[in-house]
């Protein structure tokens, strides 16, 4: 695959996983992405493979017949009011006191600020939601900056990811976000094999002890 191939796949993955994990379900994007991720060849079209397509598939098909509304799912997963299965955010994972706006916050954002990266929300929250991350990688395989794109898998993303989106699947109760879970691991997993891409040791103090 030529390189600027792989970074078109990288921006289109990270587009729809990035939005999918930061929007509600029913925003006009999502609404339109959920759908075809419900349609049994949509696979056809995803530039990484998968191991686990079977049952990604099964899952996402599966999810329109759940007890749970997605928007209810969304809501418990993502917003609360009680404490989050599984939360979003880096710093969460990372921080020793398991705090929103830890020190990896601190350092995402230097590095951010490093490189002339604009916070893409305005609004006052942590920019190391995973949704943001990933639409953050999108944007700079757009933008064809493959080494600051290789920074922020390594050092921002990556150390802690596989950890959250393991906790995430078990700890969802919806077979569709279960499904985006595996689909996130297996093409975070494709985009570091096919960079070579070392990644950044780094302890991960959360565990997801949230109440299920």
């Amino acid at each position: 695959m030529h390189d600027a191939q792989f970074l078109e796949h990288v921006a289109v993955t990270g587009r729809v996983l990035g939005s999918l994990f930061y929007f509600a379900p029913d925003s006009e994007n999502n609404a339109e992405l959920i759908a075809i991720l419900r349609e049994p060849t949509w696979h056809e079209e995803w530039p990484f493979s998968l191991a686990s397509l079977n049952e990604i598939n099964a899952l996402f098909a599966d999810s329109t017949k759940q007890n749970e509304p997605l928007d209810e799912a969304w809501q418990r997963l993502f917003i609360g009011p009680y404490a989050l299965p599984a939360p979003p955010w880096g710093s969460v994972w990372l921080d020793k006191e398991n705090i929103i706006f830890g020190d990896s916050t601190v350092e995402l954002r230097q590095w951010m600020r490093s490189k002339g990266i604009e916070p893409a929300t305005t609004q006052k929250e942590p920019e190391d939601h995973i949704g943001l991350i990933l639409m953050l990688a999108a944007w700079l395989a757009e933008q064809d900056r493959r080494n600051d794109l290789e920074e922020l898998l390594a050092w921002h993303l990556l150390p802690w990811s596989a950890h959250f989106l393991d906790v995430f699947a078990t700890k969802a109760n919806s077979n569709f976000y279960r499904g985006l879970a595996m689909l996130t691991q297996e093409t975070l997993a494709g985009i570091q094999k096919q960079l070579s891409l070392p990644v950044m040791q780094k302890t991960v103090y959360y565990k997801g002890n949230a109440p299920e």
